[in-house]
């Protein structure tokens, strides 16, 4: 808690924005268009911001009907009970979702149920639109895209582009971590916040109000295993949701909700190949039956199996007694299957993973192979024991795998593939009302405190998808506007006056604003025979190629700059340019997982061939 005593300030704002991400970008451009002067800051460095917006299916949760999406939403809830107000602001935005995007973002609204190809994918948009059929209300759902793509950072990068069109009004800080709310000891208003900036801690005055959109805490595995109750999770999002809004909303008195609520994706239930730690795990989406279909079962610590393995994926939930849950965790996960399964992988000439068959364990024996999962040697024996029973039977009983997914074990070697859960996003955080305020313990509103998006989401219990990004663009909305209001009914209290009389500006330590509509390329050496180019469309902004070209040859192609991930979409980079250099053309087949990085720097040298013949 910051003493407010000796308090001075180093900027003022009408409104600061905590999080760059759909949510803060959202509440950043709504507070600048209500007339406030805006801070919008986050922890990542330039073109690592955006949050999980930025590595979702940019897929908006959308409905055609407000009762029947009500009583889908409501569903979904259940035992879980909400505040109606807010579940009628959350499905009202929903229904609305269509004139949103095109009012708001610019752009004519893309429905996924009417009008997507569903041969152009082989990702199961019909089951992802309608995640839970069996329940009343769902034909109501949809998915709005703003264009006929998706996996493609297409909505973050609008989003992100409204905040730079509104630099005038907006002043962007990257990594510059919000450590602490400032709040006032007699009225408990939020009346700034303390931020770290060019590694000096500073006091920022908030006029109107402050919003936290800061994301959740998956990244934070001391918070991971006392909410959520798991050892580890493998984020498939940002690196930068570390659960500061946790820590940070506590300090003031806010409520908490959902902490136990957290979505996972990608193949059998949320799971992924095992990954170093802090790194992000590989999103799987595609249908890759070979996981659950053969001689080839996944078990967990101590050998033995823990769910149906061929289940449809509800964003890592699995049918538990009457509802649909993440499934209970384990520390070293495994698939376990035979020879024959391993010649099935390697037939496979549609393997979204390959390298998994780098990380493999093998042995003779069940026993041996058991030891080097650290599993019980005469559980594991027993598993598949059982599991070719019920294959040769015909039925599963103890999961109720389908019959013809079952093939049963032969006499050896045996392999195993290490797994672990993964994490989508987090739902836990303050609780929030319909107009996006933050609430105390007593459920009353902390004066001038907002927030939107993962940070304090609404979903509770099941998820369908497009939730999430549906609830970042209704609530940032609201939460930005709110925001930005004038505060005249809450007095500050005496020490709060005496330190806004003595604020203390130091330009130096602040500095600018971090964030420019495009980089400077002047700076950029250029030898002989060599040109520029760019694209925007990269998952992280803008990617700049230097190519050298003569003879009517691609001699080399260098990336100069970009900001995409740095574990698929840097593959892309890596692998592309020789590619190029070698077929003599940008134009070469994309890297699987990595298709929107691909692009991206497809686009950028197409971009400098083109600077090539204007010079000739």
């Amino acid at each position: 808690m910051v003493d407010v005593e000796k308090l001075k300030w180093d900027a003022t704002y009408d409104t600061i924005v905590l999080g760059f991400g759909g949510a803060g970008a959202t509440a950043a451009r709504f507070a600048a268009d209500a007339g406030a002067k805006v801070l919008l800051t986050d922890v990542a460095p330039n073109g690592h911001e955006g949050g999980n917006t930025r590595y979702s299916a940019q897929l908006i949760g959308t409905g055609d009907n407000f009762d029947a999406l009500k009583t889908y939403y409501q569903n979904l809830t259940v035992p879980m009970q909400l505040d109606e107000t807010m579940i009628n602001t959350y499905v009202k935005g929903m229904v609305n979702m269509r004139d949103y995007v095109r009012d708001y973002l610019g752009v004519e609204p893309f429905s996924f149920k009417r009008n997507f190809d569903l041969d152009s994918t082989d990702v199961n948009i019909k089951d992802a639109i309608f995640e839970y059929p069996e329940y009343d209300g769902v034909k109501s759902y949809d998915f709005t895209t703003v264009h006929g793509g998706f996996f493609d950072a297409a909505l973050w990068k609008i989003l992100r582009q409204k905040v730079i069109d509104r630099a005038d009004k907006i002043d962007v800080w990257l990594e510059a971590p919000a450590k602490h709310l400032i709040q006032d000891p007699l009225t408990k208003a939020v009346v700034g916040v303390q931020i770290e900036r060019h590694e000096h801690v500073i006091n920022v005055r908030a006029l109107n109000g402050v919003v936290m959109a800061m994301g959740g805490f998956e990244n934070n595995q001391a918070q991971v295993q006392d909410y959520l109750g798991a050892d580890h999770l493998a984020p498939l999002g940002t690196l930068y949701n570390r659960g500061d809004g946790i820590k940070m909303a506590e300090e003031v008195g806010a409520d908490m909700w959902h902490m136990q609520n957290y979505e996972a994706l990608g193949m059998l239930h949320g799971m992924a190949f095992d990954v170093p730690a802090g790194e992000r795990a590989r999103l799987i989406v595609n249908a890759w039956p070979d996981l659950y279909t053969g001689s080839i079962v996944t078990v967990g610590d101590d050998g033995s199996r823990y769910f149906k393995e061929d289940e449809p994926n509800r964003h890592g939930h699995i049918y538990d007694h009457g509802t649909w849950r993440v499934p209970r965790t384990n520390v070293h996960p495994y698939l376990v299957f035979d020879q024959a399964q391993l010649d099935q992988f390697k037939a496979d000439a549609k393997i979204p993973y390959a390298d998994f068959l780098q990380t493999l364990v093998k042995a003779d024996s069940l026993t041996e192979l058991a030891t080097q999962m650290h599993a019980d040697g005469a559980t594991l024996t027993q598993t598949i024991s059982d599991f070719n029973t019920f294959a040769n039977q015909g039925h599963d009983y103890a999961y109720g795998r389908k019959p013809a997914s079952m093939r049963a074990f032969g006499a050896g070697p045996f392999y195993a593939a290490p797994l672990t859960h993964d994490v989508l996003n987090t739902q836990g955080g303050p609780r929030r009302n319909a107009q996006a305020e933050i609430l105390d313990s007593n459920q009353q509103p902390i004066p001038h405190l907002y927030g939107a998006g993962e940070l304090g989401g609404i979903c509770a219990n099941q998820y369908q998808g497009g939730g999430n990004l549906a609830e970042c663009l209704i609530f940032g909305k609201i939460a930005g506007e709110n925001a930005a209001k004038p505060k005249a009914d809450t007095p500050m209290s005496a020490a709060a006056n005496d330190a806004t009389t003595s604020a203390s500006q130091k330009p130096t330590t602040l500095g600018g604003d971090n964030l420019s509509a495009a980089d400077d390329l002047s700076t950029i050496e250029l030898g002989p025979n060599q040109y520029l180019g760019t694209s925007e469309n990269g998952i992280g902004g803008q990617v700049v190629v230097r190519i050298t070209y003569a003879d009517q040859t691609l001699q080399k192609v260098e990336v100069v700059r970009q900001s995409e991930s740095a574990d698929v979409g840097q593959a892309a980079l890596d692998q592309l340019p020789a590619e190029m250099v070698a077929a003599n053309s940008y134009d070469v087949d994309v890297v699987s997982g990595a298709s929107t990085s691909s692009r991206a720097l497809k686009s950028a040298v197409k971009d400098a061939l083109r600077q090539v013949k204007v010079e000739n």
